[in-house]
């Protein structure tokens, strides 16, 4: 991967963090689950991995359902929220973030960052 899409996507995960306080963590995977840039302490990789199914399955889900072009998939757990954020057909955007999370916020912001993610992945060669 470029360093410069690197740096931009680190940017714009720093970004999301400021506008959604309660988020804790966050990846950007290219669709296969390697892993482009993270701001998580640990299981990175696993992340990254887990990330691309869940986006895989979310895309077959919705085509399948008839449901339109993929855009987010919510997990909700005791412990806090998952969010699967396609950005682009390169990018699969992972946020994680506190129980008590402003799940409308999260949405919002996380779709927004997707978008600039997948703007970024366009100006550049990722394996699809």
């Amino acid at each position: 991967m470029p360093v410069e899409l690197r740096e931009e996507i680190r940017r714009e995960m720093a970004a999301l963090r400021e506008r959604v306080p309660d988020v804790n963590g966050s990846i950007a995977c290219s669709v296969d689950g390697l892993t482009i840039a993270s701001d998580l302490d640990r299981d990175t990789e696993q992340t990254g991995a887990l990330s691309s199914a869940v986006l895989a399955l979310s895309r077959r889900m919705t085509s399948m359902a008839g449901k339109g072009t993929f855009e987010e998939t919510l997990i909700s757990g005791t412990n806090g929220y998952a969010a699967f954020y396609a950005a682009g057909p390169k990018i699969v955007l992972t946020v994680l973030a506190r129980p008590g999370t402003n799940l409308g916020l999260l949405r919002l912001e996380g779709r927004k960052t997707a978008a600039r993610l997948a703007a970024a992945g366009s100006r550049t060669s990722i394996p699809q």
